[in-house]
């Protein structure tokens, strides 16, 4: 890179083989600073342009409400599933969920068979939980104890 004094040496030398005083318009102020702002105006505009994806097409975000309101235990996954299997149409997960205008709150209330609660009951005997702590014995002993217990039963499984 030049330093300062470059430049300037630099454009004395092009006006050696450039007649600039012919290139010179006068203008009003105004003129140039309508100018100003017209660029000003071009270059916020251009900075603040939409990024990322554009959105899907209106009637596939009516599709996907339409799906959703009519499966009610149907998740984002799900209606991406069946977009891509049945009609061919590639749309994520995360796509679905921006469209069903957030999520249960838009009017689709969850099946009450469908709930956590409910999964919980229905899998606890089959549902195995874990912990790993650590225990300060009266001798300033440190002991790491992992534990597995049966959540339907509530009994340990293994401890160690």
């Amino acid at each position: 890179m030049l330093p300062d004094c470059s430049w300037y040496c630099l454009a004395s030398l092009l006006g050696k083989f450039f007649e600039w005083r012919s290139a010179l318009v006068i203008v009003k102020p105004e003129t140039f600073l309508r100018w100003h702002r017209k660029g000003f105006r071009l270059f916020r505009r251009w900075k603040s342009r939409p990024r990322g994806r554009p959105s899907l097409p209106a009637d596939l975000q009516k599709l996907i409400r339409t799906m959703a309101a009519d499966n009610p235990p149907w998740g984002e996954a799900r209606i991406a599933d069946e977009l891509r299997l049945k009609l061919g149409i590639r749309v994520s997960s995360r796509t679905v969920r921006k469209y069903l205008t957030g999520g249960f709150s838009s009017g689709r209330t969850p099946d009450p068979a469908q709930r956590w609660v409910t999964f919980g009951h229905n899998h606890a005997k089959a549902i195995v939980a874990c912990d790993f702590f650590v225990v300060v014995t009266a001798t300033f002993r440190v002991l790491y104890v992992f534990v597995l217990m049966e959540v339907g039963t509530r009994r340990i499984v293994h401890c160690n």
